[in-house]
């Protein structure tokens, strides 16, 4: 069984959204993980019925798993048309709705996914998901 070191990828990923944090709450820092949180807009909050369940919801994350490293925006769960545009390569690293998954570090495709980040990010806050 190969041993996978998946160190750099994580440590690139984790960069890219710790220099997008600013006024975001840092979840978690650990080895295998970093996430963001903000805190819950308007249209959360009438999402969730009028009822506030959290001050604060994930807006994105990184996480090491036994087969890959995966990078998580909320954003694009939400807005799916934020997707527009976006490379054949980068939407063959999808998973799901809202996850991208990297085994080696890619520059390129991290350029492109840096993009969608303040793009993921920024249309949360400016629909109002996030405040």
């Amino acid at each position: 069984m190969a041993v996978h070191n998946f160190k750099p990828v994580f440590s690139r990923l984790r960069d890219m959204l710790k220099r997008h944090a600013g006024s975001l709450v840092v979840k978690s820092d650990r080895a295998d993980y970093y996430g963001l949180e903000a805190a819950i807009g308007p249209a959360t909050l009438r999402a969730w019925g009028g009822k506030t369940k959290s001050r604060t919801m994930a807006v994105a994350w990184v996480k090491v798993g036994k087969s890959y490293v995966s990078y998580h925006l909320m954003g694009i769960y939400a807005y799916p048309k934020f997707l527009d545009g976006c490379s054949h390569d980068l939407l063959a690293r999808m998973q799901g709705k809202s996850c991208f998954n990297f085994k080696v570090v890619d520059e390129r495709l991290f350029e492109e996914l840096e993009k969608l980040t303040v793009k993921s990010l920024e249309g949360m806050k400016k629909t109002g998901f996030t405040s």
